[in-house]
């Protein structure tokens, strides 16, 4: 059954197992270009599924031209747009591996939203930006908006701002450098100021450089676990009822697998089904064993080392150690 836990692959996981349909649409990538990207539409087109990271993700730039004071999520709002044009009631936003760090202001702006300085002057892409946020405008936001009900799919619960927010924590990742993860969490604190302590502060708020936030205040969203919610919408439960075992899987299992991960919902439902949960990873990393007091019985690898040749080289002959490592699971159930 595919899974997946808000991030990449959302859509087609939903699609996949609710029977729906894949719509492409051209939108702005998180530099401005052209850029297609698809959300999904299930349950007879009621409702739809979207990825930020479908038009506003990390891997649609080379690292050499990540820089999260610039990046944008407006092409994401143009497929939140396009996906409630298409008259559904329901949208489930996946928002996991974005290259941004604007609050969802991109999105905003994409939406109608308009975000004015000091001067009335429309701010322009990029999280640097949000440091002159003074007023926001929704006079020319669709009322439709209001009668579609957004939950958010997320597996962080970080807060928006400081130590263990959006720019301090994942910053770094899209291309932050020190200096300028301070300059982006000061400007996160001026958007928290402008939208509220009550959003800023909400665990998730945080999450794909503050889009938790900016879609909680601009869409009136509500922000759910990813995995669960996923799980859930595929119909694992039923599913696992005569199992004998389930196998999941991740590149890497390390501690961060135990914080609400797919695998791990997965494993947690099939503990409570009374199912033997196998994980097969491709390598193990610092804390894995965490994942056996999740629920997970036990682990199989493609390789035992971590050193990047090793993992290099697995990666050359996936397939026939996966097949291996399926057969060795196999034998120790």
């Amino acid at each position: 059954m595919p899974v997946a836990d808000g991030g990449e692959g959302t859509v087609e996981a939903l699609v996949a197992s609710r029977g729906g349909e894949l719509v492409w649409v051209t939108v702005q990538s998180p530099l401005g270009e052209p850029v297609d990207a698809a959300f999904g539409l299930i349950d007879g087109g009621r409702a739809a599924v979207v990825e930020l990271a479908a038009a506003s993700g990390l891997p649609l730039l080379p690292p050499e031209r990540r820089d999260p004071r610039v990046t944008s999520t407006f092409g994401f709002g143009q497929l939140l747009e396009a996906a409630r044009r298409r008259g559904v009631e329901r949208i489930i936003a996946g928002i996991g591996g974005s290259a941004t760090n604007d609050g969802g202001a991109g999105m905003a702006q994409a939406l109608g939203f308009r975000l004015l300085d000091p001067d009335g002057c429309e701010l322009p892409p990029g999280g640097l930006a949000l440091s002159r946020l003074a007023t926001i405008d929704a006079a020319r936001v669709d009322p439709a908006w209001a009668a579609i009900d957004v939950e958010v799919a997320v597996d962080v619960t970080n807060p928006l701002t400081g130590p263990e927010g959006a720019s301090a924590v994942y910053a770094p990742q899209k291309g932050a450098t020190r200096e300028m993860v301070q300059e982006l969490d000061d400007a996160l604190v001026r958007f928290a100021q402008v939208v509220g302590p009550e959003i800023a502060e909400q665990p998730g708020a945080g999450a794909a450089g503050g889009a938790g936030a900016g879609l909680m205040y601009f869409l009136g969203a509500r922000l759910r676990r990813g995995a669960p919610l996923v799980v859930d919408a595929c119909g694992l439960d039923a599913a696992l009822v005569g199992a004998r075992a389930v196998f999941t899987g991740e590149g890497r299992v390390d501690a961060q697998t135990a914080y609400g991960k797919g695998p791990i919902e997965v494993a947690r439902r099939a503990r409570a089904a009374g199912v033997d949960a196998i994980l097969i990873a491709g390598t193990k990393g610092p804390g894995w064993d965490a994942v056996l007091a999740e629920g997970v019985t036990f682990v199989e690898v493609l390789t035992e080392s971590d050193d990047v040749l090793a993992v290099e080289a697995a990666e050359a002959r996936a397939a026939h150690l996966l097949r291996s490592a399926a057969a060795r699971a196999c034998g120790r159930l």
